[in-house]
């Protein structure tokens, strides 16, 4: 199929792509690396009265450290994210969970700002830095507001973002991230929508007991799901394998997933408690530097 006849505006400066979102409203439509949207525009399933490229806004590609914050510029590729030694170095979750996005052909094509705002409840961007407690910047012709990545995720493919607003940027406190990372996925296949999966991240003392804690789940709900009640029993305690099957347990009841043609209900809440674990547990044995810690 083909997309419905549209309008086409490539803007070269941010206050450029700004003023025509501003001038459009709903009937404007961003576009940049196009994974998800192209597809959907041709099925029809949108028909914009104009797309606005943003891939000329060199201004919004970047990956910096400052002020304790790690900030990713809305229209860095996936592929560049994957590659960058600042992120391996500050943020290694993202580093571990950007390989399972898709094939290395999308990923050099796909933003992460896109991502973000597509807000698909499988995705690994917004699950791992949901994890890591990051913010959303968004801008207007009018303002510039911060909203954190826990009041973001609305439902299924929506944000808090309105008509006129572009997303240009995600920041992580990156001072405060825990030594403890991981993320695990399960998917029919490498390279497919995830049917469930999950991230953590925990710091511990030097007698192993964990101090912070953070897991999320994705697939398993209309958004990505920060699992609080699954990592605060977490909180002054050495993992075991009792603590262990007691977040596995409670993982499993923090979500509400639907059942589809490609799981059920009662399958994806099997798996959220059993990749819940898995992360936790790889995420202890990282921040306590023992493989026996268990």
């Amino acid at each position: 199929m083909k997309p419905a006849l549209f309008d086409y505006f490539r803007p070269s400066t941010l206050e450029e792509a700004l003023q025509l979102l501003s001038a459009h409203g709903q009937g404007g439509k961003l576009i940049a690396g196009g994974q998800s949207l192209v597809p959907i525009l041709n099925m029809r399933l949108s028909a914009p009265e104009c797309l606005i490229d943003i891939n000329g806004l060199q201004e919004l590609d970047y990956v910096r450290y400052e002020d304790g914050w790690l900030r990713i510029g809305a229209l860095t590729r996936q592929r560049e994210v994957e590659r960058s030694r600042l992120i391996r170095e500050k943020i290694p979750l993202l580093s571990e969970a950007v390989p399972f996005i898709g094939h290395m052909q999308t990923r050099n094509r796909g933003t992460i700002g896109g991502s973000i705002v597509h807000a698909d409840p499988t995705a690994e961007l917004p699950l791992s830095l949901l994890a890591l407690n990051g913010s959303a910047v968004i801008q207007s012709a009018d303002e510039t507001r911060e909203v954190d990545l826990r009041e973001f995720f609305i439902t299924y493919l929506t944000t808090d973002i309105m008509p006129g607003e572009l997303l240009t940027e995600v920041k992580v406190p990156v001072d405060s991230v825990p030594k403890g990372y991981s993320f695990h996925e399960f998917s029919r296949r490498h390279g497919d929508f995830a049917l469930v999966a999950a991230a953590c991240v925990l710091d511990s003392d030097p007698q192993g007991r964990i101090l912070t804690a953070r897991i999320t789940l994705g697939g398993v709900d209309s958004i990505p799901v920060l699992a609080e009640d699954a990592a605060g029993i977490l909180i002054g305690e050495k993992l075991t394998d009792t603590l262990l099957e007691e977040v596995g347990r409670m993982a499993a009841m923090n979500v509400d997933p639907e059942g589809d043609l490609h799981a059920t209900r009662e399958y994806r809440l099997h798996l959220a408690g059993v990749f819940a674990k898995r992360a936790v547990k790889t995420a202890y044995i990282r921040a306590t530097g023992k493989e026996g810690a268990l």
